[in-house]
């Protein structure tokens, strides 16, 4: 062992005493889940279930929204595996929660310390393990390793400080990236970094690519598409903050399209009719069969995003209005032909937005530019439809990409459990 990793290791070993206050102090600033400690110390009852089991770990929201694909190929294509997917935030513990599979288990990723690691690994004895982007935790790999796991680190990332970091201490990455049976990076940027390093990098695949398009119900679609006079402005997935600059954006557009506003969380779709009504639109809920004359219709229903994706002239992917948020999948758009605009807090799909970017095809503007970056889709349509063709081949290459890297990741399953 590298005198590096051997002090890293020696110094989490005497913290790791004092995690349980740590951790108790950060559950009570709202940081951790209190009544979920005991799986940050890998001291959970939880029961691990007969058979091979697949580990599969992201660190917050974006990292595990990417993870999605490749959990539900392996429940599709391996359903005897057991599918453990770690995260290391509250906000991601709560949309795995809605989001997983039947036989997918979510706990909160253990502390990087000997000990707690040692136990993780022994209690749920992982055949593969498949990290996303920039998760290198050595006491879970390296106790990963020495228990025979596989590893996989998989839309591989360093940011410029990591790499630095990493950098001084040329053997210790070594060490860690040669424990990996498979490093696929997430760019071409990375794929060199990471052999900078000394990692042995077998190709490049982002996995918050390679998803199919949105699913719609074929009859609805022609229905609704009746009903409008022309394409609406879909305003998608806004948080509150959100809904007055996009209405305020709207509001004085030149030959104003009917509008579909549609909240992240559908709850909030009566309150959003109040905002419009204040501005003087009118408005009315999804849920309540409006008439498509409405000036604002709240789509306050679940899973019919690919309905209004395709319905749309042009769109604002929100989430990217106000701080804190990071912003949402902008590839749903683009795999659907629909113009896209967004806001400039994009940090969780910040690499999604910087490729639509380089290929020009997604604005980016200033909530106070919303309304020019509208009003020059609606004026000119042709330019617009051109724009999302370009996003559109762009995610389909790297949809590819993505999903050939899928396909890597699970010829390492047969190996392990036939």
């Amino acid at each position: 062992m590298t005198l590096s990793l051997g002090l890293y290791r020696a110094a989490t070993g005497l913290l790791e005493p004092i995690a349980p206050a740590l951790l108790a102090d950060r559950a009570r600033k709202g940081k951790e889940d209190p009544a979920r400690l005991a799986e940050r110390l890998a001291k959970a009852p939880t029961a691990r279930p007969d058979g091979p089991l697949v580990w599969l770990h992201g660190a917050s929201v974006g990292e595990s929204l990417s993870i999605l694909p490749l959990v539900e190929r392996l429940r599709a294509e391996r359903p005897e595996v057991t599918v453990l997917v770690t995260s290391g935030t509250t906000t991601s513990a709560a949309l795995l929660a809605k989001r997983l599979p039947p036989g997918a288990i979510h706990q909160y990723v253990p502390i990087d310390a000997p000990g707690a690691a040692r136990r993780f690994i022994a209690r749920w004895k992982p055949s593969l393990a498949v990290f996303v982007e920039s998760e290198l935790w050595p006491n879970l790999l390296l106790e990963a390793k020495a228990a025979g796991t596989r590893l996989a680190l998989v839309s591989a990332k360093l940011s410029d400080r990591s790499f630095a970091r990493w950098r001084q201490r040329p053997d210790a990455a070594r060490q860690l990236l040669s424990g990996f049976d498979l490093i696929l990076a997430q760019d071409a940027r990375a794929h060199a970094r990471f052999e900078a390093l000394g990692g042995q990098v077998a190709g490049e695949a982002d996995l918050k690519f390679g998803a199919a398009p949105l699913p719609v119900d074929e009859a609805e679609l022609a229905k609704q598409r009746a009903r409008f006079p022309r394409p609406p402005l879909l305003i998608a997935s806004t948080h509150p903050g959100e809904d007055e600059i996009a209405l305020d954006a709207v509001f004085t557009l030149p030959d104003r399209p009917p509008i579909v506003l549609a909240p992240r969380h559908v709850e909030r779709g009566p309150a959003i009719v109040a905002l419009a009504k204040a501005r003087g639109l009118s408005a009315a809920l999804r849920g309540q069969a409006p008439d498509a004359s409405a000036d604002v219709i709240v789509a306050d229903t679940l899973g019919e995003m690919g309905l209004w994706f395709r319905l749309a002239g042009t769109s604002i992917i929100a989430g990217s209005l106000v701080p804190a948020i990071g912003g949402h999948n902008p590839l749903e758009a683009a795999r659907l032909d629909c113009p896209a605009i967004s806001g400039p807090f994009v940090e969780n799909w910040a690499s999604a937005f910087a490729g639509l970017e380089a290929a020009d095809g997604v604005v980016m503007t200033s909530p106070a530019g919303l309304r020019d970056a509208l009003a020059v889709d609606l004026a000119d349509p042709t330019a617009a439809k051109a724009r999302a063709a370009r996003a559109r081949a762009y995610v389909d290459a790297r949809d590819a990409e993505a999903r050939a890297g899928l396909s890597r990741i699970l010829e390492l399953v047969p190996e392990i459990v036939t």
